[in-house]
C-alpha cells in the first residue's frame, strides 16, 4: 500500500527516465535517447531519472556502469534523485512473478534453447509454419504449459533447470478491456492497438538471470512514477507485452514515445558489442557534447 501511495503522489509531475544496461559502452543511439528524455523533461518542467538495468549479472559490471555515468556527465546531463539499480530491487520482481504464478498465469518452462531450436527445425523441415514474434524469434512450444502441477513440483524440487513464462492464452482471457497505448513517436501516433499474442509465452524469469526485461521494466516504471517512456523504435512492438503486464498487475500506463534509431553507415542498428560510434571513442577523437547533438540530429 505504501508503494501505491508513493506512485500516486509522484505521478502528479511529469517524469522521464533513461535506462541503460551496463553491459557495454554507450553509443550514439544511447546518446539520442538520453538527450531526448532530458530535453523533453526540461520542456515539461518534469523530472529526468536515471535507471541502471543491471539484471544480467553475467554481463553487467561496475566498471561499465562508471563508464556510463562518465559519458552522461560529459554530455552535460544531470538527473533527479538517486540512481535506481535493478539489482537492488529483485524482491519487487519476484513478488510480481509469484502473484502471476498464484493466479495460474505463469508456468515453469523446462525446454532448453536447443530443444526449442530442434522442434522448430523439425516442424519447418516438413513445411509447417512455426509462429515467430516481432523480433523473429520462434514462439515457445506449448507442452510445458499443460504439465500436471505435481509433475512440475517434482521437477522443480529435483533441480531441473527452468524459466518462468507467461501463459499468454490464460493472460488474454483475463483481459476484459481493449489493450492499447498512447503513442507520440516516430511511427503511428495516437491510440495504438496492442497485440501481445504476437509474442507467444514470453519469459518472465530466466534460469540464468533474475527477472526479465519485460517484467522488470513495467514494475520499475510504475514504482518510479514514470509518466513518459521515451525509447527507441526497436521496442515499439514490445509495448504490447508491457501493456498486458500492466493490466494484469494493476499498474498505471505511461505515455509512450518511440524515437528513430541511429544507424551505422551500412544501415545496421548500432551495437554495444561492436563498439559502434562509442561516446568515449568519439570523445577521445576530440568530439564535443555539441558535436554529439549534431550527430544524432538534435
Amino acid at each position: 500500500m505504501a508503494e501505491e501511495i508513493m506512485i500516486a503522489d509522484i505521478r502528479q509531475k511529469s517524469r522521464f527516465r533513461f535506462a541503460p544496461s551496463p553491459n557495454g559502452a554507450l553509443h550514439l543511439g544511447h546518446a539520442l535517447s538520453a538527450l531526448l528524455n532530458h530535453d523533453m523533461a526540461a520542456a515539461e518542467q518534469g523530472d529526468f531519472l536515471l535507471r541502471i538495468e543491471d539484471i544480467d549479472i553475467n554481463r553487467c559490471t561496475p566498471e561499465l556502469e562508471r563508464a556510463i555515468l562518465d559519458d552522461l556527465h560529459w554530455l552535460g546531463l544531470g538527473w533527479d534523485g538517486p540512481v535506481r539499480r535493478q539489482s537492488e530491487h529483485l524482491a519487487h520482481y519476484r513478488a510480481a512473478l509469484d502473484r502471476l504464478i498464484a493466479e495460474d498465469l505463469a508456468y515453469p518452462a523446462f525446454l532448453t534453447r536447443g530443444d526449442v531450436k530442434a522442434q522448430v527445425a523439425a516442424a519447418e523441415q516438413v513445411g509447417a509454419a512455426w509462429p515467430r514474434d516481432p523480433d523473429g524469434a520462434p514462439h515457445y512450444p506449448g507442452e510445458d504449459r499443460g504439465l500436471d502441477a505435481n509433475v512440475r513440483g517434482r521437477r522443480i524440487a529435483a533441480g531441473d533447470r527452468h524459466a518462468w513464462r507467461l501463459d499468454m492464452q490464460a493472460a488474454l482471457a483475463r483481459i476484459k478491456q481493449p489493450l492499447a497505448w498512447t503513442e507520440s513517436g516516430e511511427a503511428e501516433r495516437g491510440e495504438i492497438e496492442a497485440d501481445p499474442s504476437a509474442w507467444g509465452d514470453i519469459v518472465l524469469w530466466r534460469a540464468d538471470a533474475p527477472s526479465s526485461y519485460h517484467l522488470s521494466v513495467v514494475l520499475d516504471d510504475a514504482l518510479q512514477g514514470i509518466t513518459h517512456v521515451v525509447r527507441g523504435l526497436d521496442l515499439y512492438h514490445a509495448t504490447s507485452v508491457h501493456r498486458l503486464l500492466q493490466v494484469l498487475l494493476g499498474l498505471p500506463a505511461p505515455l509512450y514515445h518511440h524515437h528513430r534509431l541511429v544507424l551505422a553507415d551500412d544501415g545496421r542498428k548500432l551495437s554495444k558489442s561492436n563498439g559502434d560510434a562509442g561516446l568515449a571513442a568519439l570523445r577521445d577523437t576530440g568530439a564535443s557534447p555539441l558535436d554529439i547533438r549534431r550527430l544524432v540530429g538534435l
